[in-house]
């Protein structure tokens, strides 16, 4: 791979829905270069940017994945992302590594859930979008139906048709450009004179395009008005500047059909007038404990400011870091300091990615995309600054876990090794969490649904771990609903020094946590054996005492009791303290509380019923509804044992096109007709 100056790179995200054809485009611009003698197709597992085992079981993207391509003395950096709303985590990181967002559409169905979101992140990063209406040789493709949608779900944004498609359907044979005026038949190697048919509707696109470069620019518009004409780098330029510009939010439209190879060329060349290099990205960073932006432009002899937005980790490859160059650059075998952690890492090589394919350079200048191995304390998120430099550059805010699995290791030697490697793994994928649940005493693994959970585990495995996995328990928590009092006097003589200690108190529920209070008065039991009263009750609440959930909202009052001058032992009021709360505890009318979540569900409008319908069967409590445009949000309250698994069925009910977020609200009542067959479980796990 040759080396790139800064002004001759592009980086661009490809994202969209799944399915919507973005690995397949990435073939299609593999191969109209040269890089590839065939192009690889979902059905022959044979993808450049899907090269993951488990990728080719599934059909689906999994990663985003790096695939160089030199075109034109360009570098164009792809960043294929998944569409599967799973990997959100994936997609935000490789938009903020871009310098432009290719949306891919798919011509037959559509705007979708995932093009939505990907739109929605790019909004967020004030990154220029470019629209690609894909698949456009299906049958009952629709190219202006799709525009429209878009038009209609993203009003306010500004789209201009840059390539109208020749024909559709089965009927699709190339594209014609607005700015030249000519067809492009094919994959657009070669320019041909525009059919008849199409002069009037490509002439009215022509000044459609012209217009809106002119709104970009004082000087444009000037010209404009005065000779009613621009020229193509003119037109290129504005349109640059319109895609940049918050208030304008222009949309450059193209069209192809990726897996028959027609109009690749067009968009590739588009790729690079359409999209601004590198040096122009302005992005957000932290000076300290301050925020700011780094301005542009961007040169190698500026502070380095290399951000890390992907971890893979390997069995046998070992640990890849893929960075971007916000500035300065990066050489091999030089040494470069991780801000977040502190350490110096050197860079014994670098690589430019092709898929899975390493292409080795020595040099990657500012403003380029690239990967190094074997770093010994990076992680994604990470930022590489020269050693005096306190810059990181901001990550994207990632949404929440949603689904969650209790996880045991397989065998007593991957005991050892699944704390390290779900650490690992979690480093590398800013979605992914896990954890000891002391109130279960579970380890829970907790991603954004059963496929990301799925792939992670897998990954485990291939990194030689053998995990298993459960349905998690939930947090109950057990608690009291009015006062009691109990007595317990524990007495033991076996020979010698015996053992006693009476205790008398009273509980009673409390706002929150648990509180302890004594008011012992005459000395019926010294301080000392108070404190062991105090800690017998204590070492009840981690277990509970009705169904074996931690205890709280609970105060005890211990207010008598009598001790021996020569049996009292701290053991002894311990036990007396710990079985008189048990008995005050199950006379105060005891219930379960549970986790309730506040839930957001977005769903399109004609779906509106059945997801009320369902929320009602899972206890929900609606709070209120909104629409967005085509789409519906619903707020909830759901106890979170309705929930563990709401992700597939929101996705069976959707067929993929809703969406959830949850958070934790609070704890409340357990129904008592679910409480009693909680209990009732309990009680058969203990007598087996």
């Amino acid at each position: 791979m040759n080396e790139y100056r800064t002004e001759d790179i592009r980086n661009v995200a490809l994202v969209g829905h799944q399915s919507c054809g973005k690995t397949s485009l990435v073939e299609a611009f593999l191969y109209s270069t040269g890089a590839t003698t065939r192009m690889g197709h979902i059905s022959e597992s044979n993808m450049v940017s899907d090269w993951d085992d488990e990728e080719k079981e599934r059909g689906l993207s999994l990663s985003t994945s790096l695939a160089a391509i030199e075109f034109n003395d360009v570098k164009i950096n792809v960043l294929d992302t998944p569409g599967f709303t799973d990997f959100q985590g994936e997609l935000k990181n490789a938009i903020l590594a871009a310098d432009a967002v290719i949306v891919v559409v798919d011509a037959v169905a559509g705007v979708e859930v995932g093009t939505e979101l990907a739109w929605e992140y790019a909004r967020i990063c004030e990154q220029p979008i470019i629209a690609v209406i894909n698949k456009m040789d299906r049958e009952n493709a629709d190219y202006e139906n799709v525009l429209d949608q878009m038009r209609g779900q993203f009003d306010d944004y500004k789209f201009i048709p840059v390539m109208l498609p020749i024909g559709q359907q089965a009927g699709f044979k190339g594209v014609a450009n607005a700015l030249t005026q000519k067809a492009y038949l094919g994959d657009g190697a070669e320019r041909s004179d525009l059919p008849a048919e199409y002069a009037d509707s490509l002439e009215e696109a022509n000044m459609e395009l012209m217009e809106a470069a002119a709104e970009a620019d004082d000087e444009l518009l000037e010209k404009y008005f005065e000779e009613e004409t621009l020229s193509f780098d003119e037109i290129r330029d504005g349109m640059r500047k319109a895609s940049r510009s918050p208030e304008l939010k222009t949309v450059p439209v193209f069209t192809v059909s990726a897996t028959e190879n027609i109009g690749t060329i067009p968009l590739m060349e588009a790729l690079v007038a359409y999209t601004t290099p590198p040096r122009e990205r302005r992005v957000n960073i932290a000076r300290g404990e301050d925020a700011d932006v780094l301005q542009a432009p961007h040169a190698d002899g500026d502070p380095l400011v290399a951000y890390v937005f992907k971890t893979l980790n390997d069995r046998f490859v070992g640990t890849l870091n893929y960075f971007r160059i916000f500035s300065g650059a990066i050489s091999s075998d030089g040494r470069y300091t991780n801000a977040n952690s502190g350490e110096v890492e050197r860079f014994n090589s670098l690589f430019v990615m092709r898929g899975k394919e390493q292409l080795p350079v020595k040099t990657l200048h500012a403003g380029d995309i690239g990967v190094v191995a074997k770093l010994t304390d990076t992680k994604t998120g990470d930022t590489f600054v020269d050693d005096n430099s306190n810059v990181r550059v901001i990550a994207p805010e990632f949404p929440a876990p949603l689904y969650m699995l209790a996880v045991t290791p397989r065998t007593q030697a991957d005991s050892a090794k699944m704390g390290p490697t779900l650490g690992n793994l979690c480093d590398a994928d800013p979605t992914l969490r896990w954890r000891q649940d002391r109130d279960t005493r579970q380890t829970v693994l907790e991603g954004m649904g059963q496929i990301h959970l799925d792939v992670t585990l897998k990954r485990a495995e291939s990194l030689g771990v053998g995990i298993d996995t459960d349905m998690p328990k939930v947090p109950y928590r057990e608690t009291i609903t009015s006062d009691a009092e109990s007595s317990y006097t524990h007495k033991k003589q076996t020979g010698g020094a015996g053992q006693y200690g009476r205790v008398d108190l009273k509980v009673e529920p409390a706002p929150e946590g648990f509180e302890f209070e004594s008011s012992v008065f005459g000395g019926a039991i010294s301080q000392q054996f108070v404190a062991s009263t105090e800690k017998g009750i204590r070492a009840v609440l981690p277990d509970g005492v009705i169904a074996g959930y931690p205890v709280e909202r609970v105060k005890v009052n211990v207010f008598d009791g009598k001790e021996h001058p020569v049996d009292s032992k701290d053991i002894a009021f311990q036990i007396a303290g710990r079985e008189a709360f048990r008995e005050a505890f199950r006379k105060a009318k005891p219930v379960l509380l549970e986790p309730i979540m506040d839930v957001n569900i977005t769903v399109p409008e004609s779906m509106m019923g059945d997801i009320m319908g369902d929320l009602n069967t899972r206890r929900g409590r609606v709070q209120g509804m909104d629409t967005i445009g085509i789409k519906s949000v619903v707020t909830a309250e759901v106890p979170l044992a309705e929930m563990l698994r709401y992700g597939n069925d929101l996705r069976s009910m959707t067929g993929g096109r809703g969406i959830y977020t949850m958070d934790f609200n609070r704890y409340d009542r357990v129904p008592s007709h679910i409480q009693d067959e909680l209990i009732r479980e309990v009680e058969l796990e203990a007598a087996q």
